[in-house]
This record gives C-alpha cells, sequence and structure tokens, in this order.
C-alpha cells in the first residue's frame, strides 16, 4: 500500500496576522512558515546604526520612510516577511498600509545573525522573485555589506564594501552615502 503525503493548502496573511506574540521571529515564505530565534545584540546595533544613517540622509529630508523589524513587509498573501530595515521611497507611500508594507519596498537590508543562509538563500530568493529593486546583506562579524541590484529579474552584486569603506547606493539619486566604521564599531 502506497500512503501519499498531502501537502496542505499555502498559509495566507490570514493565518499569519493570527500567530501569537511569542518573542520569535515569524515570516510567511511562499506559503510556508517560518521562524527564527531573536536577533543578537550586535545584530541590532549594527541595524540600529543603519537605520539611524538612513533616516538622516532620506526620511529626514522627506525623501524616504525608513522601517524596522518588526514591521511587515506583504509581498503576496502568501509571502510575508520582517526584514531587518526596508526603504519606501514618498512616490511609493500608497504601500504603507495598517497591515505593514504592501508590496517590495525601494530597499531592504538583512543583517545575518543565527541563520545566515536563511538571508542568503531564501529570502534573496524571495526579494528576487518579488521585485525588490535593492538588496543589502550586512554581516556584523565579517564588518561587510553586499549590496544586489535587480537587473533583467536577477540579483547581481553591484559592490562588496568593507569596514572602512563608504558604502554608495545609486538608489535615490545617489544620496545615500554611509562610511561603515562606526556602523560596525564595537558597542
Amino acid at each position: 500500500m502506497v500512503s501519499a503525503v498531502v501537502k496542505p493548502r499555502p498559509f495566507t496573511y490570514v493565518e499569519y496576522a493570527l500567530l501569537p506574540s511569542d518573542g520569535r521571529v515569524w515570516e510567511l515564505v511562499d506559503g510556508d512558515f517560518h521562524v527564527n530565534p531573536a536577533p543578537v545584540p550586535f545584530h541590532q546595533t549594527v541595524s540600529r546604526r543603519l537605520q539611524l544613517r538612513l533616516m538622516l540622509l532620506l526620511e529626514e529630508p522627506g525623501i524616504a520612510a525608513v522601517f524596522n523589524a518588526p514591521t511587515d513587509v506583504i509581498l503576496s498573501e502568501t509571502t510575508t516577511v520582517q526584514p531587518d530595515l526596508a526603504v519606501i521611497s514618498m512616490q511609493h507611500r500608497r504601500q504603507v498600509s495598517d497591515r505593514g508594507i504592501e508590496g517590495s519596498p525601494d530597499i531592504i537590508v538583512e543583517i545575518l545573525s543565527s541563520n545566515p543562509a536563511y538571508d542568503q538563500v531564501l529570502k534573496r530568493g524571495t526579494y528576487e522573485r518579488h521585485g525588490v529593486p535593492e538588496y543589502w546583506l550586512v554581516d556584523p562579524r565579517a564588518g561587510t555589506v553586499e549590496m544586489l541590484r535587480l537587473d533583467a529579474g536577477l540579483y547581481r552584486t553591484l559592490a562588496l564594501y568593507r569596514r572602512d569603506d563608504t558604502l554608495v547606493s545609486p538608489s535615490f539619486d545617489g544620496r545615500i552615502s554611509i562610511p561603515l566604521g562606526p556602523v560596525f564599531a564595537p558597542f
């Protein structure tokens, strides 16, 4: 006798919204739930430092809004993620709703933590499929930022910045210029 494994229908935002607030990071990718532990303190330090710089460069002059986790980014009814940082231009502010950010932000920043492959493989592919134009993979231990840009539907590495470099993004007319030394400095 052969038994078949039946996969349940893909989960949607409706089920995602019913998850308990238990201190873990829950995400929904292609209808499947994923959970990760809370980030380590240095992860949060790097995230906060990048957020501050992005806010000063983009949010304060009214060019874009910068959101930090936990903010839901709803890429489809079966994919809701909580990137470390998401940047939305003022032209796309209609994407911000009571549920979260609906659609692809202009820039997503993920800071590697306990499960680097989750951001480097699964989320990279997810962001690529959903048309996120720019994706930064930040490695706090190595002191690097890999900047990926969407090109003909695929991510290409635009630059790999090290802790002594100044990160420069072509997004937002080149207004993003961040010296990385202070971002990766020990706390």
